[in-house]
């Protein structure tokens, strides 16, 4: 058997950055809302419409000092995980086993404060929205910790796939064993498995979801990702040069030394 390949990552090493927000009333996604169907990644249009600042009051701006971190590097064929994780939402409990019939399997490692995850947010509800029915499952899970970041917590985590209406289970991973076991260490973070047959998943793309980043002006497109789904489920090859994800690291428990 021939030894995996490596991924490539392009990309810098990891900083901290202040990230400036405006403060602004929480957006609600609209029902009704659908993916645009497009036939291949290049026509993957999320339109989105640009959020405009309000002038009229003094604006408040809250300085957030956030660590930047890229995902690491993984050997392709890199085998996910057995976990068994509860959904906030609906109180079930979920394994790998649950995605065990279906071709390929997105594994989201995200949250609700950070706000790399906040900009894509609504980008990769639409995307799952599109290839879950194309056969694609898909799990986001939430590894921070609730005594660090009160906001991230289960309680939370319900009412967030609430508000956004989140078409894929939302899981906690309280003990964190599991971001370590995939060795998560960021949000948002993206892993992406395909199987053969009765083969288990294997690890074909570790990588962005595209080159938005917040404040860049860069268009959240989704491009990456989606071209890597496109071909996995079109049975392609895909690229072994991935671009990291960057993201907020994850916040791990107090007392843990990594």
């Amino acid at each position: 058997m021939a030894a995996p390949a490596t991924v490539t990552f392009a990309g810098a090493n990891s900083v901290v950055v202040g990230i400036s927000l405006l403060s602004s009333p929480r957006i609600l996604a609209a029902k009704g809302s659908h993916f645009l169907s497009p036939s291949s990644f290049s026509k993957f249009n999320l339109d989105f419409a640009p959020l405009h600042q309000r002038t009229s009051l003094p604006s408040t701006k809250l300085v957030v000092r956030a660590a930047r971190t890229e995902s690491k590097g993984l050997s392709l064929g890199f085998r996910p995980p057995d976990f068994q994780l509860p959904e906030p939402l609906t109180g079930k409990v979920w394994t790998l086993e649950d995605f065990e019939s279906y071709p390929a399997l997105l594994v989201m490692f995200i949250c609700n404060h950070c706000p790399f995850v906040k900009l894509l947010k609504k980008d990769f509800v639409k995307l799952s929205n599109f290839y879950m029915k194309k056969g694609l499952a898909v799990v986001a899970i939430s590894s921070n910790s609730a005594s660090t970041h009160p906001q991230d917590g289960p309680e939370f985590m319900a009412e967030e796939a609430k508000i956004f209406q989140y078409p894929f289970p939302y899981l906690y991973d309280e003990t964190q064993d599991v971001a370590r076991d995939f060795g998560a260490v960021c949000t948002p973070e993206f892993f992406l498995f395909k199987k053969d047959g009765r083969r288990p998943f294997e690890l074909v793309y570790h990588g962005q979801f595209d080159d938005s980043r917040p404040s860049n002006g860069v268009p959240v497109t989704g491009r990456d990702l989606s071209l890597a789904i496109d071909c996995v489920l079109s049975g392609q090859p895909v690229s072994s040069v991935q671009k990291p994800s960057v993201g907020c690291s994850i916040k791990w428990h107090p007392e843990t030394n990594l």
